[in-house]
């Protein structure tokens, strides 16, 4: 027997703990059995099976018989991994401190991801701080790591924000940060977040909860001197955490996102005032007002409490100029950024109005100067913020689908409605729908459609239907139309074209072209990019060649430009100026 086939014969006989502490390196498992072909039993026939195969080890004795043949069964079982994980979350176990034990034995013997993957999903669910050693050798396995990470974050969240760290951070920017915090001893913490770098494209929102977490923010925050720097930091975090512009907002599942938020405001005022600081924290307003951040576990009043300091705080005299106007030839950036702080610091902090309807609409974003941010349209119901509760997979789409091209009017024949799109696409993730229809002196929203899961794995809440008392949801619809100060003059000469070229399709169709798209461009906010196709090939379905028109801000009025530029559309072939996407 050769080296290699004596180390393999070894390695085999070896369980996936053991090779883990041996070779935490070796990601390939070469005795692991194939998953079950086709798509397998999921939801509730996935679970009558798990729960059929753990009977004889949940009803007898533990013995090393009854663990093969729930070795042997697993290995049959028509249910692939993932499904297999979420039924063992689900699935009713009358004595829980039988199928913990069962959890022990098979992250410790098993020798197949299946087994071992069952194994791990009962400790998600029923361990204790003793499995949180074994847990963290499993995660070293690639295969292995992000179910052993998972199951951490139940019993040790800064040991599972470490370990999610070490598996997925590589960049120069953020790794070593992540080599500080696993070094032994461990650097002054306070230091090491203070000193760090926290861009948005770096630090996406499942990154900053991990970066939290394994510094124990919430603790740093509330104990020691004040320091802005890290007042600051914690700011940027917690807002980043917040964002839509991922899976899912990651401060839902932050457990001292509560005790962060709170530290933070009532030190906030020990923030030199600046435009930066208030535009952090005028974010992190966003969010307590209607974003993910609304739907913490707060104390009655705590949140609204919040609120009112930071609203406070930003309208006093020493942070006023943080609020002021740009100058007029300041650059475009700017004086975009400035009209985003002093619109949305009314719009958030302003005296609640008598609702005319239980719903509400709300245009908003984060600080424009973070290019990941987008402006979202805001659904609240009954003061609840409808999509991050029900949906949140991405935010509500931009509002111009729902203002200027009226998607939420109601009419007596019944409207599909798209709310909100996966961050992903719909195809990917899904979407959130609901049929808008009016019926006599009510507005009707009913026949929902959404993933029906969290991006958790939690069942989304049920979704009733909706009754608006129709002359409030009219109004409440003008109101939110009539409030433009959302848009900047890049976003305005884009709406204002796209509205035209709608209207008059024969501006376009002269020149055997269609228009797609208009609006603020993705890579530069202050610059119009209107888009369109060319005619298709003959005989060919396939779409034509796609155009971009690029229209740099150059300071006139969005009207006038709008004007200048369907004037220029009727003289000249836009194919001719207009270039690849």
């Amino acid at each position: 027997m050769s080296a290699q086939e004596e180390r393999t014969a070894l390695t085999s006989r070896l369980s996936l703990y053991e090779r883990a502490l041996r070779a935490p390196e070796e990601d390939a498992l070469p005795d692991e059995p194939p998953e079950p072909e086709g798509p397998g039993l999921r939801g509730r026939k996935a679970a009558a099976a798990v729960r059929a195969s753990l009977g004889p080890l949940l009803a007898g004795p533990d013995t090393p018989a009854a663990l093969d043949e729930l070795h042997r069964r697993l290995a049959e079982l028509p249910v692939r991994t993932g499904p297999l994980v979420a039924a063992v979350l689900s699935v009713p176990l009358d004595d829980e401190a039988a199928a913990r034990a069962i959890g022990r034995r098979l992250v410790r013997t098993g020798t197949a991801r299946r087994s071992v993957s069952l194994g791990v999903a009962l400790l998600r669910r029923l361990g204790g701080p003793e499995d949180v050693p074994c847990l963290v050798v499993l995660s070293r396995l690639r295969r292995l790591s992000r179910l052993a990470v998972t199951a951490l974050e139940r019993l040790d969240p800064r040991t599972a924000a470490l370990r999610w760290l070490d598996i997925r951070v590589r960049g120069p920017e953020l790794r070593p940060l992540v080599d500080a915090l696993l070094s032994d001893p461990v650097p002054d913490v306070r230091e090491l977040l203070i000193r760090q770098p926290l861009d948005a494209r770096t630090v996406g929102p499942a990154t900053a909860r991990r970066i939290a977490e394994a510094t124990g923010l919430a603790a740093l925050l509330d104990r020691g001197p004040v320091d802005p720097r890290l007042l600051a930091q914690a700011a940027r975090l917690l807002v980043r955490m917040a964002s839509q512009q991922d899976y899912e907002a990651e401060v839902l599942h932050y457990g001292e996102a509560v005790a962060a938020c709170d530290a933070l405001v009532r030190r906030a005022p020990a923030l030199p005032p600046s435009v930066g600081h208030a535009a952090v924290l005028l974010s992190l307003a966003v969010d307590l007002h209607s974003g993910p951040t609304h739907l913490l576990p707060w104390r009655d009043g705590q949140r609204e409490q919040l609120l009112d300091a930071l609203g406070a705080l930003l309208a006093s005299p020493a942070w006023a100029h943080t609020l002021s106007e740009a100058a007029a030839d300041a650059p475009p950036a700017v004086r975009r950024r400035a009209a985003w702080l002093r619109h949305t610091a009314e719009q958030v902090f302003r005296a609640p109005e008598p609702p005319a309807t239980r719903l509400r609409i709300e245009i908003l974003s984060r600080d424009p100067a973070d290019a990941t941010e987008r402006v979202e349209t805001r659904f609240l119901i009954d003061g609840r913020p409808l999509v991050p509760e029900v949906f949140g997979r991405g935010s509500g789409n931009p509002p111009e689908y729902f203002l200027d091209r009226g998607a939420l009017r109601a009419g007596e024949e019944p409207r599909e409605v798209q709310l909100a799109e996966a961050w992903c696409t719909e195809g990917c993730c899904g979407a959130l729908w609901v049929t808008v229809v009016r019926e006599g002196d009510q507005v009707v929203w009913r026949d929902w459609r959404h993933p029906g899961r969290l991006p958790s794995g939690a069942p989304a809440p049920e979704l009733p239907v909706y009754r608006f008392d129709a002359a409030g949801y009219d109004a409440e619809l003008a109101r939110a139309a009539g409030d433009d100060r959302w848009s900047w003059p890049a976003r305005t000469t884009g709406r204002l074209l796209a509205a035209a070229l709608r209207d008059r399709p024969e501006l376009l169709a002269r020149w055997e072209a269609r228009f797609d798209w208009a609006g603020a461009d993705y890579r530069d906010p202050d610059t119009t990019a209107v888009w369109f196709r060319g005619a298709c090939a003959t005989g060919s379905d396939e779409p034509g060649p796609q155009f971009v028109w690029r229209l740099p801000e150059d300071g006139t009025p969005p009207a006038e430009r709008a004007a200048a530029g369907l004037r220029r559309i009727e003289r000249e072939d836009p194919r001719g100026y207009a270039g690849p996407p």
